[in-house]
């Protein structure tokens, strides 16, 4: 008898299962969108129940200040009652509010008064001020953007001697030139007479130069003075002319004069 044999293995695709069908996508972003909101609401109710917890605790006091003795009025004044505004020797801003013009120095002893172009009845047009600067067009535009207020002047002549006065006032603001421009004035000057200025006693900042300016400038006395000062919201500018040498003192003496009108 004739052995059986095996059958042929039919083609491997046949005998095998499908593969299954491919899964479908998943959806990515949902869990992550529900992620976000769970947070999002975890810090709202977080801070709302924060706000919740401190408004239901008593204020808590301020501490003492460092320097006692600043607030005003000294003790707390009874229920309906208000304290009495400052004189203007307690309050710089009260002198300085009023006539500016009534604020200068007079001229010293001997000298008359005299009106320069640059002057309107005490008071100093901004177009004035801007000529008092090399550059008078950039002077000009600064001042405007600078809180300038007003600025009122004086001057006087004795002899071949001249002086000015003028006072710079600013609106109060962070902004304000006044301070920037003595800042850097000791530069201006050092490179102008070779000379840092000597301060003026009792000022942080404040100084004062005398020096001479071969053949004088604009026809103006060769012997220059010059003091600048800031108090409050008013800069000092003083200026001396002389066909002799100018003494220190002089010039000085004139801003230590201002500063105290101020």
């Amino acid at each position: 008898m004739e052995a059986q044999q095996d059958p042929e293995p039919s083609d491997a695709s046949e005998t095998q299962p499908p593969p299954p069908a491919a899964l479908p996508a998943r959806r990515r972003g949902r869990t992550a969108l529900l992620i976000a909101v769970a947070a999002v609401l975890g810090i709202v109710g977080g801070t709302t129940t924060g706000y919740a917890i401190q408004a239901d605790r008593p204020p808590t006091p301020l501490p003492p200040l460092a320097q006692q003795g600043l607030g005003y009025p000294a003790k707390p004044l009874p229920a309906g009652e208000e304290a009495e505004p400052l004189s203007a020797e307690e309050d710089r801003q009260v002198r300085t509010d009023g006539d500016l013009r009534k604020l200068l120095i007079g001229r010293p002893a001997g000298a008359r008064e005299i009106a320069p172009d640059w002057l309107d009845n005490g008071w100093v047009p901004l177009r004035s001020y801007a000529h008092y600067f090399d550059d008078g067009a950039y002077a000009y535009s600064s001042a405007l953007g600078a809180e300038m207020r007003r600025v009122a002047g004086t001057a006087w002549q004795d002899g071949e001697s001249q002086g000015s006065v003028i006072l710079v006032q600013y609106h109060p603001s962070i902004n304000a030139q006044g301070p920037a421009e003595l800042a850097t004035l000791p530069a201006v000057m050092l490179a102008r007479t070779g000379d840092p200025g000597e301060p003026v006693k009792g000022t942080a900042k404040a100084r004062s130069w005398v020096w001479e300016e071969a053949g004088g400038a604009d026809g103006a006395p060769p012997f220059r003075a010059y003091a600048s000062a800031y108090r409050g919201d008013v800069l000092i500018k003083i200026n001396l002319w002389d066909t002799a040498p100018i003494a220190k003192k002089d010039i000085r003496t004139l801003i230590e004069r201002q500063l105290e009108r101020l």
